[in-house]
């Protein structure tokens, strides 16, 4: 597993650090972002990978390490799931029935182990994974302390072109920002990043009390709150064009942004004819490359700390020097003084959206 940057002379890793006139009074958090492909159809196997690439984020001294989209679980790339309109063939039914298998139960056991690792390493965990639900499965990152706790998740609000016919639609109820030790933590998957409400949203977001599911936004705001400062986007999209977007976010937000992507080859999935590229599967070799990665890190000043990385499965850190969030934020504040909200503003609904409800009632509250 490459470190991006690489060691030196044989020598420790070297870390990106960039000086933005950093000063002793403002903490640094040392955060990885993962670029690695998963065991597909595989969730013990990719667990053990998981947990091989957070030991050595953690050697590092690594805090904060996040994954890429649908790490544990799989991103479906090339699949069809032999869907056209008006018609689906019992191959592409067999197809979800698998990786509705390959999905996890949140809570359940793999979540009780993501929470393991992450306190047998001391880390703050974002990890992206495919979140089964009955048999609705939704695209969802995890979040979890450095003690072992999980926090809670998001999930995807909005899945991209074929990704709706296989994942479901979060709701405003999964939008939270953590306040933790080492910052406001939150994230946003893949093109939903391109969304501007719900970045807007994310921006102004305090904290979630997970707990007690308190907001604390509306009774903070008119006391200077301070939304999310370490933005993560797991990610699907290995174009050029992405990083344009991550650094826009990052100045815009004024935040710390982290975007992990999987580096993934046509053997990192099963072969033909159990699993076919739509389109592509005749020119692809096995060591041919299916996602080329661009994991990066970028500060508040959006200055490129660490990546982006296209040559393979890394691990790419960076120190982040938390003062810069309020350097960036001198500058411009979207949810603070550079806000309008005579003039413009936003609704987020963030309750839970079930379609069923049932009304009726024993005294002692147990449903009928």
């Amino acid at each position: 597993m490459a470190l991006v940057p690489t060691p030196v002379n044989g020598g420790e890793p070297v870390f990106a650090e960039v000086d933005m006139g950093a000063d002793s009074s403002a903490p640094t958090v040392r955060a990885t972002v993962v670029q690695a492909s998963t065991v597909f159809y595989d969730t013990p196997a990719t667990l053990d990978k998981a947990e091989r690439l957070l030991a050595e984020a953690a050697s590092y001294g690594s805090q904060l390490v996040v994954f890429p989209e649908a790490f544990v679980g799989g991103y479906p790339r090339g699949s069809n799931f032999g869907v056209s309109i008006g018609n689906r063939t019992a191959k592409g039914r067999e197809e979800f029935r698998k990786y509705h298998a390959a999905a996890i139960d949140v809570p359940g056991p793999e979540v009780d182990r993501l929470a393991a690792m992450a306190g047998k390493y001391k880390v703050h965990l974002v990890m992206g994974v495919i979140e089964r639900d009955g048999y609705t499965l939704y695209c969802t990152v995890l979040f979890f302390d450095s003690q072992g706790h999980y926090l809670g998740k998001h999930r995807k609000i909005m899945p991209t072109a074929l990704e709706r016919i296989i994942w479901g639609f979060g709701d405003g109820s999964t939008i939270p920002v953590f306040d933790t030790p080492i910052g406001k933590i939150g994230a946003a998957i893949c093109w939903e990043n391109r969304m501007p409400l719900l970045r807007t949203a994310m921006y102004a977001k305090v904290r979630r009390d997970s707990g007690a599911a308190i907001r604390e936004f509306s009774e903070k705001q008119g006391a200077g709150a301070a939304g999310i400062e370490i933005y993560c986007a797991p990610t699907a999209d290995a174009r050029d064009l992405w990083q344009a977007s991550m650094t826009h976010i990052a100045l815009e937000g004024g935040c710390f942004v982290l975007s992990a992507n999987q580096f993934c080859r046509r053997k990192d999935y099963p072969p033909p004819p159990e699993y076919v590229f739509s389109g592509t599967e005749e020119d692809l070799t096995p060591d041919s490359v299916v996602c080329a990665g661009g994991s990066v890190i970028i500060s508040p000043a959006g200055v490129v700390l660490a990546g982006p990385n296209y040559e393979g499965e890394a691990l790419i850190s960076a120190d982040l020097d938390m003062g810069e969030i309020a350097r960036a934020k001198f500058d411009f504040d979207v949810v603070g003084h550079y806000s309008r909200p005579e003039v413009l503003s936003l609704v987020v609904k963030d309750h839970p959206t079930i379609p069923v409800t049932f009304t009726s009632a024993n005294i002692d509250g147990s449903k009928n």
